[in-house]
């Protein structure tokens, strides 16, 4: 079973996404400042994002490098379904146009989540 990150993860997330392998210190880079994260923070939430299967780590040249454990399009697509379907209630197919002008998905990604979403699981 998938983990689903909170909305903080999907911010630590989206640096994977439009980046991808990073340090610590690309991610507090990138977007350590937004967060007011301090490197320590940075490292501590990463490690817990680790942990907790959304995140894998290797060393490259004695640095640690961070990638997402999960792909993009099935982490986006169990956030967006608990929300859309649990939360909101929405019944029926999703439009494609629902993702259009995402900065974060390709039109591939795009069409890939909106299947995923409008797949009909069991009721």
């Amino acid at each position: 079973m998938a983990v689903e990150p909170n909305e903080t993860e999907l911010e630590v997330l989206k640096a994977f996404w439009r980046g991808g392998s990073l340090s610590a210190r690309e991610v507090q880079e990138a977007i350590g400042p937004a967060l007011g994260w301090t490197p320590s923070t940075m490292r501590t939430v990463l490690e817990r994002m680790r942990a907790k299967g959304l995140l894998s780590r290797r060393a490259v040249h004695g640095v640690a490098v961070y990638t997402p454990a999960q792909d993009k399009v099935s982490v986006l697509g169990g956030a967006l379904s608990r929300l859309l379907r649990n939360v909101l209630e929405v019944k029926g197919d999703l439009p494609a146009s629902a993702f259009t002008g995402s900065e974060l998905l390709s039109p591939e990604e795009a069409d890939a989540l909106r299947k995923l979403l409008n797949e009909k699981g069991p009721e």
